[in-house]
């Protein structure tokens, strides 16, 4: 068994697509970023990554690199955990958290948790997604940008 833990931040603009989990969320701004810039998903790569031993996001999908313009998150989750199984490692379950003020994300939740338990190849029980506030506090807090923390448990296959 190995843990991992995975944090990413992004800032919230005007004229981008709110996507969290792999699914949209109504708002009147999104997330800036290379990708989709979805920050749930790209904490639980990191944590994956992490607990792997296999480096993170920003080494397997750089931002330089125009392959991953506009890239769909869920895609590259898929990718995160063919890679943990040609290492030898599956995921047992995560434990994801995201920070924001708003929108609120109580409706999206079940969604999220099935959309990144089906990239994932895993059920959607293995998945937790919380949201949280900062009480108005900090970046998130004012509404500048939403974060997450992801931590995971994956293990070793015996072959």
């Amino acid at each position: 068994m190995r843990i991992g833990h995975g944090y990413d931040v992004h800032r919230l603009t005007e004229g981008r697509r709110l996507i969290l989990g792999g699914v949209e969320i109504p708002y009147e701004k999104g997330l800036l970023g290379h990708s989709d810039a979805d920050v749930l998903v790209h904490a639980l790569m990191d944590a994956m990554l992490g607990a792997a031993a296999l480096g993170d996001i920003g080494k397997l999908f750089p931002d330089s690199d125009d392959a991953y313009l506009g890239a769909d998150s869920i895609v590259l989750l898929e990718k995160v955990t063919s890679l943990l199984k040609e290492k030898g490692f599956v995921l047992s379950n995560a434990d994801c958290t995201v920070i924001a003020q708003k929108p609120k994300l109580a409706p999206f939740i079940e969604a999220m948790r099935h959309r990144i338990a089906d990239a994932a190849g895993v059920s959607a029980a293995q998945i937790s997604v919380k949201a949280t506030t900062e009480e108005k506090l900090g970046f998130t807090g004012e509404g500048l940008g939403i974060a997450a923390h992801a931590v995971v448990l994956i293990e070793e296959v015996c072959s």
